[in-house]
């Protein structure tokens, strides 16, 4: 497990090995510390916007002694997988735009408002709360439902973000985006006893039907 601050120390050592300035959005764990939800998490999750920030980030962490994992072990076989790197307990889950079956999309980027910066190499942003839920939506493990409850129990959830978010996600070519995020939420409210509204599952399986009724047409 990893602390905010051994989290915040590692960062500014990558920071300190970095050839040019990087910026990369927090989601998952790390997002939830820097926004206050946990104050642990089993790995560090980034995504970056090109193959050339995650190289450069990489070679970095690399030169602190981690050492490339399989990522199977974690995510199956899922599409679009991290590549993953391990050191004694401590991990880093490395995306780049796409994070299993979902876009870290231009609206996500802009809703990531949060900014931390460690030293002059490394520019973090931190994933707006809802679009943490997307994410775990997205990886879907044990652990990430446990997450989503916490953050929809800790503050006010705008509905509509999520909704339009996943019809966004469609018109990006993610055509499981909404049936997979009605999914989540449905189990989340039948098997964790989580307040979801009944009008937004209704609202997403409506899409899905009539997103099913489109591709029998076409």
């Amino acid at each position: 497990m990893i602390t905010l601050e051994q989290q915040q120390k590692l960062l500014l050592n990558v920071s300190r090995r970095l050839k040019k300035k990087v910026t990369a959005y927090a989601i998952g764990g790390t997002a939830m510390m820097f926004l206050g939800f946990k104050d642990t998490t089993l790995d560090i999750d980034l995504v970056f916007e090109n193959e050339e920030d995650r190289d450069i980030f990489k070679e970095a962490i690399r030169s602190l002694g981690y050492q490339e994992m399989d990522g199977i072990k974690v995510y199956g076989v899922k599409r679009n997988k991290p590549e993953m790197f391990k050191l004694e307990d401590e991990r880093f889950d490395l995306f780049v735009v796409q994070v299993i079956d979902f876009i870290f999309s231009n609206n996500m980027r802009k809703r990531a408002e949060q900014i931390r910066q460690f030293e002059d190499n490394l520019i973090l942003k931190i994933a707006d709360p809802h679009d943490i839920i997307l994410m775990k939506c997205a990886t879907d493990r044990v652990k990430d439902k446990d997450d989503a409850r916490k953050i929809i129990n800790s503050i006010k959830i705008d509905w509509n973000i999520l909704i339009e978010e996943s019809k966004h996600q469609i018109k990006l070519g993610k055509d499981r985006a909404v049936f997979d995020l009605g999914c989540f939420l449905e189990e989340l409210k039948n098997k964790m006893k989580v307040d979801i509204p009944k009008e937004v599952l209704d609202r997403l399986f409506k899409m899905v039907e009539e997103q099913a009724k489109k591709k029998q047409k076409d």
